[in-house]
Order: C-alpha cells, then sequence, then structure tokens
C-alpha cells in the first residue's frame, strides 16, 4: 500500500497508508481524531532510480530556470571532459586516421562485421 500525506488544520502534516482506490478520501488525523484531506507537501522519493538518472533530473531541473551561460559550461568541463565528450583530441596528423573496421571470417569465408550493426542482417 502507498503512503499518503495528509494536512490537519489543528495539528499540521501527517503520513498514512491506505489502498489506492481511497486515496482521494480524506483521513482522520491520529492526534485530534478530525477528518483532513490528503496534500501534496513533498516531492515523490528517487531512491529506486539509478544516480545517474536522478543527476540527469537535477540539471533538468536546474536548466529550466536559469540555464547556463557558455562561460559557466566551459568553467564546469574543460577540454577532454569525460562527461560530454569523447576525450579524444583532434589532431591534424594524417596518421591520426579513424582505426580500421573489425572484419571476422568465417570458415566459409563470408565476412562478418560484429561491431559495424548487429542487429541487422547482412546479405
Amino acid at each position: 500500500m502507498p503512503v499518503y500525506e495528509y494536512l490537519c488544520d489543528d495539528c499540521g502534516p501527517f503520513k498514512d497508508m491506505r489502498p489506492m482506490a481511497e486515496c482521494d478520501d480524506p483521513q482522520v488525523c491520529p492526534s485530534c481524531e478530525i477528518m483532513a484531506p490528503r496534500v501534496i507537501l513533498t516531492a515523490p522519493n528517487f531512491f529506486c532510480m539509478p544516480s545517474e538518472t536522478r543527476k540527469a533530473h537535477a540539471v533538468n531541473e536546474r536548466s529550466t530556470h536559469a540555464p547556463q551561460t557558455l562561460a559557466q559550461y566551459k568553467a564546469a568541463h574543460g577540454p577532454g571532459c569525460g562527461c560530454c565528450s569523447t576525450g579524444k583530441k583532434s589532431s591534424k596528423n594524417a596518421s591520426d586516421k579513424k582505426p580500421a573496421r573489425l572484419v571476422t571470417k568465417t570458415r566459409s569465408g563470408a565476412k562478418g562485421f560484429p561491431t559495424a550493426r548487429p542487429w541487422m542482417i547482412s546479405h
């Protein structure tokens, strides 16, 4: 059963476990026994969510009201930052070419590209 929050005019907020079918019904205050309406006072808990997702939610919440300027972004994410770039530095040398694709061959001589697009069937 989920936990819902209620607000008593005299005693203040309290929580109680109720069936989902009774989520909008008022609940009796445990202190003064007066009916109190259901309210939403706190945000839903994110304790079951992976930390990367929680961080992404936090970044989205911050950026909805005041997006970062370019100077703020550059101060937080310097060159070669691992969180939002590949970490590879661009070079204009001819020796820094893109690595060749991995090619495998079966006994019958058929070629395979295991890293290219494994979900596609070649012909």
